[in-house]
């Protein structure tokens, strides 16, 4: 049996491994598929399919949506969509600005609490620089915060100032997931709701599904296996496509966060659900599109 791993960050976003890296990496683990889910950006897909052509797997074209529901961050990750559309690139670019918007509040509120640090120390802690279409978050945040010697580790960072029960957690307002799932139907993908388990609000998701959710992902790194239990009966009540992932950031000072590519995934008979699950796009056949970069 083939499998995939349907959630997997870069260095276009917060990861540690170049978008060739996790194909790399999904491919020695003997996977099918891998998907590119970067947050807010789909700088690292391209690089992905390119990988993937070369080394024999599938690709997966991807990405994970910031929004807030009830004060409370809820991911909506995306596949399959025309990821060139210039209407949806346009949306993402407004979503990154305000992830540089909570940065700079969350750096404002560390100095306010007597810890010093800039927007520069941060860049200057990357491995490269950033591109204009990538994005900054908390864990590079984190990473200056360990680099300067204010936490002894990344989870310290995040427990202490960065979480959301952190002295330094910020959240401005961010677009509702319902306008999340319509942005990337409206880019022909398919919507799915990321880690559950983590939010708490089981309430949202019949909504969601009327607004045309498509899928749950049911098994991921930070699930129990209670939870998946629980997330799967509800994808099978509601008729939703069950997805699995690896959340794999890289590894940050001998910690891979959240696991290794490959240690979440499904049968890859799944990614042919997701594809059926498409959604047309007027004057192009972006699923050709696709199918030929991978």
């Amino acid at each position: 049996m083939l499998y995939a791993d349907l959630h997997s960050h870069t260095f276009a976003s917060d990861g540690m491994q170049t978008p060739t890296d996790n194909v790399r990496i999904a491919t020695e683990a003997g996977l099918g598929a891998i998907a590119i889910t970067d947050h807010d950006t789909v700088a690292g897909v391209d690089e992905a399919l390119t990988a993937g052509k070369e080394l024999g797997i599938l690709v997966v074209p991807g990405v994970e949506i910031s929004t807030v529901s009830q004060g409370e961050d809820i991911h909506i990750l995306g596949y399959w969509m025309d990821h060139h559309n210039e209407q949806f690139l346009k949306r993402l670019a407004e979503l990154r600005s305000v992830r540089d918007q909570r940065n700079e509040m969350m750096l404002e509120q560390l100095n306010e609490l007597g810890v010093p640090i800039t927007m520069e120390e941060v860049r200057a802690s990357l491995k490269a620089s950033k591109k204009i279409d990538e994005t900054l978050g908390r864990p590079h945040i984190a990473d200056a915060l360990l680099r300067k010697g204010h936490v002894a580790t990344i989870a310290e960072a995040f427990d202490r100032y960065l979480g959301k029960d952190g002295a330094a957690y910020v959240n401005p307002p961010r677009i509702e997931p319902s306008t999340a799932i319509r942005w990337i139907k409206e880019a022909g993908g398919v919507p799915v709701l990321a880690h559950p388990g983590l939010y708490g609000q089981d309430e949202l998701i019949e909504p969601l599904v009327e607004c045309g959710l498509a899928g749950i992902e049911v098994y991921h790194a930070d699930h129990t296996p209670a939870q998946e239990v629980h997330y799967l009966a509800i994808a099978n009540k509601h008729q939703l496509i069950a997805t699995a992932g690896s959340d794999f950031h890289g590894e940050r000072n001998g910690i891979i966060f959240h696991s290794p590519i490959g240690s979440k995934k499904i049968d890859v008979s799944v990614v042919q659900l997701l594809l059926k699950a498409k959604q047309p796009i007027a004057g192009r056949d972006s699923l050709k599109d696709s199918e030929e970069g991978t």
